[in-house]
């Protein structure tokens, strides 16, 4: 008589499953990223240093060359510019959720992550919202440099915390655009320039800086159609800061900014948080 013993084959945890699980995983991940940013400030720092830069350069250089709704005061083309700094202030932090990913797919966390009994996007969802809390910080001291230099808001506090909203909206939507753009390169410094090479086109085509009546035909229709002018109008409109005399273009984002805004930014992450947890599941496997 023989006996047969068999080995049971090792397998990885398998993860844990539920919407409130998902949820503690994700606050878990986010809280293990903003400790890891806390130690390290200069990523912090130079991410404000930048921004506070764009808000002098544009408001003392461009300041006064531009027309706005026929107006070429300094003071209007601040408050048209502000609006637009902000929005770009936060999609720019897509380069660096994008490094932060490639970063941990470099060092092999990634994979440690992947072997542990927790929801499959909550790596990335914690790192999204850490980002998330990052950008809020550096808002807060953009619209305080934004007020040194003269920019003022004329709605109620309401609609100007509703302005900022959408502001955040936007930038935690294009962290998943930078989270997908993490897993799909092998190095950290390919996802920075990944990240940032799609963002100029992006920005500049857009009323950021200046109206979009001014351009050509067919770069006026992209930029009015672009998400990110649909946030910067609703942005201006919330605040109050839409020159006397402004004319708003036909297109409907223009007509509804508002309303725009929060479409583009949830089919945006609807569209890339689906496809960033396909890549999380195939790229670590």
């Amino acid at each position: 008589m023989t006996l047969t013993s068999t080995t049971p084959e090792l397998m990885a945890p398998r993860p844990r499953g539920g919407i409130v699980q998902g949820v503690k995983d994700s606050l878990v991940m986010a809280k293990r990223n903003l400790i890891r940013m806390s130690r390290i400030p200069e990523m912090i720092i130079f991410g404000v240093i930048q921004p506070v830069m764009f808000v002098v350069l544009f408001s003392y250089v461009f300041g006064g060359s531009i027309a706005v709704g026929g107006n070429t005061s300094p003071a209007a083309y601040r408050e048209f510019l502000m609006a637009g700094i902000f929005a770009q202030t936060v999609t720019f932090a897509t380069a660096g959720a994008g490094a932060g990913i490639a970063d941990d797919m470099h060092k092999g966390l990634i994979d440690r992550f992947r072997s542990l009994p927790m929801a499959r996007g909550a790596v990335l969802t914690g790192r999204t919202l850490a980002d998330l809390v990052q950008t809020t910080l550096t808002l807060v001291v953009l619209a305080i440099v934004a007020l040194i230099v003269g920019w003022r808001t004329h709605t109620n506090i309401g609609e100007v915390l509703a302005g900022f909203a959408l502001l955040l909206l936007l930038g935690y939507a294009f962290s998943w655009i930078g989270a997908l753009i993490g897993l799909s390169v092998r190095t950290p410094e390919a996802a920075t320039s990944g990240g940032l090479i799609w963002l100029f086109p992006l920005t500049f085509i857009s009323n950021a800086f200046v109206p979009s009546q001014n351009m050509p035909g067919f770069l006026r229709h992209i930029a009015e159609w672009n998400p990110f002018s649909a946030t910067v109008q609703a942005s201006r409109q919330l605040f109050g800061n839409l020159p006397e005399g402004y004319p708003v273009p036909d297109a409907w984002p223009m007509q509804h900014p508002v309303v725009a805004s929060v479409l583009w930014s949830v089919l945006i992450i609807v569209v890339f948080r689906t496809l960033a947890v396909r890549k999380y599941r195939s790229a670590t496997a």
